[in-house]
């Protein structure tokens, strides 16, 4: 199944202005569970946290990809947060992340559907083009039309 449905217009927030991982994490919680996607924010806290601590999610040029897999996950989705300011976030080349991109998925789907979206955002992450259509988008639109443009 194709990431692109799992991205929704109204999972990408804009000029957030969050100053941690702690705080980045705590947002995309809340928005996971308020949109839904999860049945308890703490549940996907946690799971964040934990995943953090295996290895950084942060990739290069201020972007991170912290996932998280879990029982209370409701429903596969991507959640999105450009923020204002850049975050530490101990990514593999040292940059501040401002770029978020966040995958949740059911236990239920952790081995085939994680795993697929995972790699492809990677692969497509790689594109410095790609990177930088995403840090200029001004609007969801633009961020949800470049992704789908490049996994589709």
């Amino acid at each position: 199944m194709s990431t692109a449905v799992f991205l929704k217009k109204e999972h990408i927030y804009l000029h957030e202005a969050l100053s941690s991982q702690a705080e980045a994490f705590d947002r995309l919680a809340q928005i996971a569970f308020e949109s839904g996607v999860a049945a308890t924010k703490q549940a996907v806290l946690n799971g964040l946290s934990k995943r953090e601590a295996e290895s950084t999610t942060g990739f290069i040029d201020g972007f991170a990809i912290p996932h998280a897999k879990l029982e209370d996950i409701t429903e596969p989705a991507v959640l999105i947060i450009k923020n204002e300011t850049g975050i530490e976030w101990n990514s593999l080349d040292g940059s501040p992340v401002t770029f978020i991109i966040a995958l949740f998925i059911p236990d239920a789907e952790a081995n085939s559907t994680h795993l697929n979206l995972l790699s492809s955002l990677s692969r497509m992450l790689v594109h410095e083009d790609v990177r930088k259509l995403l840090l200029k988008a001004e609007s969801s639109e633009d961020i949800q039309h470049t992704i789908a443009s490049y996994l589709s």
